[in-house]
């Protein structure tokens, strides 16, 4: 099988130890685009839709710079009640984005995107993960926003860090919520005749 080359275009340091995590080769060229921030009422467009759109324009943002290979975006929200939560833009935001959590379920989406740079074409594609949060109090949120931990986080929580403490119940996949969503990933890339199980390091 030819090699691929594989780009993450993302800065995100959880996106790339989940690839590494499966020993997929790459390099990193993040995306200029940042990835939605605050909380707002959930529009006309779906969120699934939203997340897929600028994942998409990620990748074919830095596909255009790097002309060759098989380019990665991704764009994670979390919805609550209808509520779009991003990344908080600051720790008074952060704990009120906890505090609505806490004691609810919310759903993790994260939008995928495959581009080959050499002819434009793309593979585009979504999951969605259930996360129910256990009830606590404004206090145990204010201790975890002044870890910093949840700053750059949609929905204001790491699930594979100190959030961990927030969670009740998962349903769906892990790594979504991490940030990339593995399976959905493999699929697409399959899509490109590139198996992840041969692609990776030995």
């Amino acid at each position: 099988m030819p090699t691929r080359d594989i780009v993450l275009a993302s800065a995100s340091p959880r996106r790339a130890a989940l690839l590494a995590q499966i020993g997929l080769p790459f390099r990193v060229h993040p995306s200029a685009l940042n990835e939605a921030g605050g909380s707002a009422e959930i529009g006309s467009e779906p969120p699934d839709v939203v997340v897929c759109r600028l994942a998409r324009a990620k990748a074919e943002e830095v596909a255009a710079q790097v002309k060759r290979g098989l380019i990665i975006g991704a764009d994670t929200i979390v919805i609550c009640e209808g509520r779009i939560f991003g990344k908080p833009r600051d720790e008074a935001e952060a704990r009120d984005m906890l505090l609505r959590l806490a004691g609810r379920t919310h759903q993790v989406i994260t939008g995928v995107a495959v581009v080959e740079a050499e002819t434009g074409h793309v593979e585009v594609d979504a999951a969605v993960t259930a996360i129910t949060m256990r009830a606590f109090a404004s206090t145990e949120a204010a201790a975890y926003v002044a870890t910093g931990e949840p700053l750059d986080k949609a929905g204001a929580y790491a699930i594979q860090g100190r959030g961990a403490l927030l969670v009740e119940r998962i349903q769906g996949d892990y790594s979504n919520v991490v940030g990339l969503p593995l399976p959905t990933l493999a699929r697409l890339l399959r899509r490109f005749h590139l198996d992840a199980w041969e692609a990776a390091r030995g």
